[in-house]
């Protein structure tokens, strides 16, 4: 039946064109923005889980830059720490030199007093971002330093900072408020560093730093010509002690500036992992967009056609009342 009030082949025809201008319409959004699901209503769950991913994502970006930084810091220490090695060398080969008969001991105190100057500057100057692990002006110890290492999310939700942590005891060379918290600073009894002890403290520290005291009841090491050879052997077997303790310091920041590259390396591969799931879930294919934008825009003027052919057949009524 051919009725002038209702076309149901012209609504078949719009109904099917508004269906292909809709995919179009989706198509298209996919292809200029690259992704299939780009708002909450495209997809809610895979939406809502490439969101938090992102999140973390930049959580992540923000981990490495913190290791970087703690890298630095750890580098700077080091460094100082090798350098003051070499000079705690320097001085036991200077002791060990003034233990010769005839030697003008006077002459190598100068360069004792510039070796522990040497010291001194190197321990001032391991500062990085504000933070130094080896020289402590302050009433209360350094304390253990923290570096941000990781950002955890676990299987329920819960987010936390994972750090990676350095107690500075085992680092500080000058302390001017305690002089025992340093290595360089403190007393130690070269007595007990002898193959058989006698029972007798003597104590001896490296340095003393300007604006702090003398450990009591320490000798600093200073020689001259008074000075014996008993004296000369306790201070080289006390400044030999020191400098495996430093050594023993540097190994361990050597191992957390280890870790640390490990992590950092670790971040970075991370990072990638999560944006290549992220891109799974949301990205679009883009040689199936590009396909499926072809054949809706052919289905478009099919479908335009259609209505045409459909709104047209309505006017050949008018035929009909024709003389």
């Amino acid at each position: 039946m051919t009725s002038i009030l209702t076309n149901a082949a012209a609504m078949a025809a719009l109904q099917t064109l508004r269906a292909i201008d809709n995919g179009l319409e989706t198509t298209q959004a996919r292809v200029s923005s690259g992704m299939r699901v780009e708002t909450a209503a495209d997809n809610a769950a895979y939406w809502s889980i490439a969101t938090t991913m992102r999140s973390d994502n930049r959580a992540l970006s923000t981990v490495a830059d913190a290791l970087g930084l703690g890298a630095a810091k750890v580098d700077t220490a080091y460094t100082a720490l090798e350098n003051v090695i070499d000079v705690m060398s320097e001085i036991k080969a200077k002791l060990v030199a003034a233990r010769e008969p005839g030697v003008d001991k006077t002459k190598i105190n100068d360069e004792l007093r510039e070796l522990k100057s040497q010291l001194l500057s190197a321990a001032q100057s391991a500062s990085f971002s504000g933070e130094n692990w080896l020289y402590n002006s302050n009433l209360s110890p350094l304390g253990t330093k923290s570096v941000v290492a990781s950002f955890v999310r676990s299987a329920n939700g819960n987010v936390s900072v994972a750090t990676l942590d350095f107690n500075t005891a085992n680092s500080v060379l000058v302390d001017i408020k305690d002089p025992s918290r340093g290595y360089l600073t403190k007393a130690i009894d070269a007595d007990l560093l002898q193959e058989t002890p006698t029972a007798t403290p003597r104590y001896y520290h490296l340095i003393v730093a300007p604006g702090s005291t003398a450990p009591a009841s320490s000798t600093e090491i200073v020689i001259d010509g008074s000075t014996t050879y008993e004296a000369l052997d306790d201070m080289i077997s006390v400044v030999d002690n020191l400098t495996k303790q430093l050594t023993n310091a540097a190994s361990t920041l050597g191992a957390i500036t280890k870790r640390i590259e490990m992590q950092e390396s670790f971040v970075a591969t991370l990072n990638d992992v999560i944006d290549k799931g992220i891109g799974r879930l949301v990205d679009a294919d883009m040689n199936e967009e590009s396909t499926r934008l072809k054949a809706l825009q052919t289905q478009q003027q099919l479908g335009i056609q259609s209505l045409s052919i459909a709104n047209s057949s309505a006017e050949n009524i008018l035929q009909l009342f024709r003389q």
